[in-house]
């Protein structure tokens, strides 16, 4: 532990010594080059006036702060910040307790926003449960402060980028100052440069935001009725069906492979329920919905909840590519609208499991000639069924979902 200790103080010194300042004073002289030769005529081109671009960056420097960024001339000496990433159980994005406030803070405010909801779904088709579980999730309906200055983070991330697609970015909130949907200095965004309540990155904004409140600007920042129906417009673009549900839990027989899961293996809900899969509710599935097109979901495998869910889970997955944020929004909603709780079934024995190890098992697949969709280290539905088939081709059970242990069976 002293060892550690010293060689981290020995560290600040080297940051704090006088190379470091003037390697730093250096790198900030060619930030500004790099806005006034690169993102200056990009934003030009773009109708982005000489006053905005002075205002958005005047006083503005590097965030030296923001994690992991190298920026061009920094001395290689100076490592970049790391963490070994790692994916824990599922369970984790499901907190009983914070799940349950957050469906009831969501109850106390439908009635207030009835009016806003009830218009922008009948223009969009989305249910208001759904965008209140986004509006939830990505900003705590707005009481999560979004304090960054999304010139200088946007500014910072594209200077430290190999390629084009942050400075593109940056350009698009240049074009949100331009259009005067609210004062420059009130774009504000995350850490990562996303903007206001929704979440949007500039190129979202400028291609999804939306006037709810009839004032003929799109604030995503102060207007609760723009947020929403921003939201809205989001899904609805990308295919949002009215009337369909996003999905329903299920109980999935043992002799129905996990497999069968991923979107491109759908079939009519009628035929799921044919081969013996049921909600685990008891209900039945809504006749209107048996008609439609369901898809197999595990995302932990038989480890965790099965469910059937409809082509509107995969629009709310445009929203964040991830399963468990499009199970959450769509639980939360039901938790909102519904008085629903958590899943029935549990997220069982899943231990912490590096994101290397899974990108090691993601290789062997691969080997093997299996689909895992990239060994990128997250279990998606590819590398899901891909480990699934791996077990059945060896005599053994499917589980459809890695563990620590199967990273041995690809190590060469």
């Amino acid at each position: 532990m002293l060892r550690l200790l010293i060689t981290f103080t020995l560290f600040l010194m080297v940051l704090s010594g006088p190379s470091f300042a003037q390697n730093r004073a250096e790198i900030e002289q060619n930030y500004r080059i790099w806005l006034n030769d690169v993102v200056w005529p990009l934003a030009e081109a773009q109708a982005v006036s000489t006053g905005i671009f002075e205002r958005a960056f005047a006083g503005v420097t590097l965030n030296w702060q923001l994690s992991g960024l190298v920026f061009p001339g920094m001395d290689p000496a100076i490592p970049r910040q790391q963490s070994q990433a790692e994916f824990r159980a599922p369970a984790n994005y499901f907190s009983r307790g914070d799940m349950a406030g957050t469906a009831a803070i969501g109850r106390q405010l439908m009635p207030g926003y009835a009016t806003v909801l009830s218009a922008v779904e009948v223009n969009s088709g989305v249910p208001g449960r759904i965008l209140l579980a986004i509006w939830a999730r990505e900003s705590g309906y707005g009481r999560v402060p979004i304090s960054y200055n999304a010139f200088e983070v946007l500014g910072s991330r594209a200077y430290a980028s190999s390629g084009d697609y942050l400075t593109n970015e940056l350009v698009a909130a240049l074009q949100i100052a331009q259009a005067g949907h609210v004062p420059l200095e009130a774009i504000k965004s995350s850490w990562a440069g996303a903007l206001g309540q929704p979440q949007f990155m500039p190129a979202s904004f400028l291609a999804y935001a939306a006037d709810g409140d009839g004032d003929g600007r799109a604030d995503i920042w102060r207007s609760e009725a723009d947020t929403l129906a921003s939201i809205a417009n989001f899904l609805a673009v990308h295919g949002w069906i009215a009337g369909r549900d996003w999905g329903f839990e299920v109980h999935v027989p043992s002799t129905i492979s996990c497999t069968l899961e991923g979107p491109d293996q759908g079939r009519n809900i009628a035929d799921w329920e044919a081969l013996g899969v049921r909600r685990v509710s008891g209900s039945a599935f809504p006749e209107h919905e048996r008609q439609g097109e369901g898809f197999l979901l595990m995302p932990a495998g038989r480890h965790g909840p099965a469910f059937i869910v409809t082509p509107n889970f995969y629009v709310l997955k445009r929203y964040n590519r991830s399963d468990l944020y499009a199970l959450y929004v769509g639980n939360l909603g039901d938790r909102i609208q519904y008085g629903m709780g958590s899943f029935a079934a549990a997220w069982q024995g899943l231990n912490t499991i590096y994101r290397s190890d899974i990108a090691r098992i993601q290789q062997g697949l691969e080997a093997l000639g299996h689909d895992v969709g990239g060994a990128d280290g997250l279990p998606g539905y590819k590398t899901r069924r891909s480990i699934g088939r791996w077990q059945e081709a060896a005599g053994r059970p499917a589980t459809c979902f890695p563990v620590a242990s199967m990273a041995s069976a690809f190590i060469q």
